[in-house]
């Protein structure tokens, strides 16, 4: 994905599509490629200057920006200097303070006292002092995974994943509908499966589409077209919502595919640890959602990047979790000092037993979850628990004490992604003008005619189609509640009975 400020559509027509690059920019994504090549060892504002003499040769600026933004993604900057910037500065400022600098004179002199404390010389001492701001960082490294041709290949899916960030509905027709509705389902978006007349349509949504936008879901959006990409045959339209206009976006596999590389967005793991754990824990599909090294938590002076957040689905609150592993009593030592100092923030940190630091950790106000050779998923659950009895409280609050949807059938996730809320808020709220089937909120009227409907002696997929008129996919319990049930005949299919 690109940030929004590189993207480039084209309005014509009322429509929305972006503009992607084609064969004709490979030599573009060369230069682009070569010129980050030729700044290892030099300052980031050298190359960026290098960067924007290529814009005028260019389509569109953003074109070269955008090239560049994702060529970063494999860069390594880092900052060169005779003494720690931060020391430097310190030392320079109170040299400063002390002599009373107006002149350059004077700055010359504060510079001079400063270096001979830190025992480095006037000059090395200049160039530290502002080493650690991005200009003046240095370019130490760059591998690069794609070659032109891959560049402008990513370039087009990042560009039409940014075109996705404000879509409000997704339509898509995939040769691999499994994979589709997999990839949805693991991004947590709710989904409804039509019928056309070039065949099924997943027709998918935020659950905050009708209450509240967030980054979140667009997204969400775009990291689901990545899995669409990767098939054969595949079309997607989307609604977007262009500041206020709603346009139309068509993408198809002729616009967008995916290079044949790891994609940049895939989670790392410091320990195996911390991968078992994120698998287990991203597999229960809670309210919660995993984000892997979330943003940076001021820790005095420092700052900490915690290993995970847990970011609740439903408001704006968020836990951070750290996992501490048998690590040495150095390293155990400065993790105490950061938790000590770390801002104000509601915090989990798994604790090997081998430490013996649980209490340290509990003492800084964090609570400590012991665990020796892997994390227990279900001590995390519990813990988040207790926030979530609280948050659930205040969403229910929300709510009205009773609910009417319009339609006649309705899924309590459905009804509750409606009103932004967990399926949990909604134990307490009645919904009287429907029957709660299994998961689903069924009108009597349309229980009336499923009961004329279904018989004895139908087939499970002729019983299916029917249900399916009426939107409904929860066999088993609406067969239940009409006193019916399938005799099951092996994995073929089955047929209905009465039940006993």
């Amino acid at each position: 994905m690109l940030t929004k400020d590189l993207l480039r559509v084209s309005r014509a027509g009322g429509g929305y599509h972006p503009q992607f690059a084609d064969r004709a920019h490979r030599p573009l994504a060369a230069r682009v490629l070569g010129t980050f090549a030729d700044h290892v060892d030099r300052p980031r504002a050298t190359l960026e200057d290098a960067l924007a003499d290529l814009e005028p040769d260019a389509d569109h600026f953003k074109l070269v920006r955008g090239f560049a933004a994702l060529c970063e993604r494999d860069a390594t900057f880092e900052t060169r200097a005779a003494v720690p910037p931060e020391r430097a500065r310190r030392l320079t400022f109170e040299a400063a303070e002390d002599i009373g600098v107006v002149t350059e004179d004077d700055r010359d002199r504060a510079l001079a006292r400063a270096a001979d404390r830190l025992g480095v010389d006037a000059g090395a001492l200049d160039d530290a002092l502002y080493a650690d701001r991005d200009p003046r960082q240095i370019l130490s490294d760059f591998d690069p995974r794609w070659d032109p041709d891959g560049l402008v290949e990513q370039y087009n899916l990042s560009l039409a994943q940014t075109a996705l960030f404000d879509a409000v509905e997704v339509r898509v027709r995939s040769s691999d509908p499994r994979t589709l509705l997999s990839a949805v389902k693991r991004l947590g978006l709710m989904y409804e499966i039509r019928r056309t007349d070039a065949g099924r349509e997943v027709v998918v949504t935020g659950p905050d589409h009708l209450f509240r936008r967030t980054r979140r879901y667009g997204t969400a959006f775009a990291r689901l077209l990545r899995s669409v990409a990767k098939t054969d045959d595949w079309r997607l339209e989307a609604t977007v919502d262009d500041r206020g206009t709603e346009r139309e976006l068509v993408l198809t596999d002729d616009d967008v595919s995916v290079p044949g590389v790891d994609p940049v967005t895939e989670p790392t793991y410091d320990s195996g640890v911390e991968a078992d754990f994120a698998a287990r824990f991203t597999a229960l599909d809670l309210d919660w959602d995993l984000v892997r090294e979330p943003e940076p938590l001021a820790a005095g002076t420092r700052v900490m990047i915690p290993d995970f957040a847990f970011e609740y689905r439903y408001a704006d609150f968020t836990v951070f979790f750290e996992i501490m592993g048998f690590w040495t009593p150095e390293y155990v030592s400065k993790k105490l000092d950061q938790l000590a100092t770390v801002e104000d923030v509601e915090m989990l940190v798994a604790v090997d037993e081998s430490l013996g630091v649980g209490e340290d950790i509990e003492a800084r106000d964090h609570r400590a979850i012991p665990y020796s050779g892997s994390v227990r998923v279900k001590d995390v659950v519990d813990a988040l628990r207790h926030y979530e009895e609280e948050l659930v409280a205040e969403t229910r609050a929300t709510l009205p004490d009773e609910l009417r949807p319009d339609a006649d059938v309705v899924t309590l996730e459905q009804l509750a992604a409606d009103h932004g809320v967990s399926v949990d808020a909604l134990d307490d709220v009645a919904v009287p003008d429907h029957d709660r089937v299994g998961r689903t909120l069924v009108r009597p009227a349309v229980l009336d005619d499923l009961r004329d409907r279904l018989e004895p002696g139908q087939t499970l997929a002729e019983a299916e189609a029917i249900l399916d008129e009426y939107g409904v996919d929860d066999t088993s319990a609406v067969c239940s509640t009409l006193g019916l049930r399938v005799e099951w005949e092996g994995l073929s299919g089955g047929t209905l009975r009465r039940a006993d």
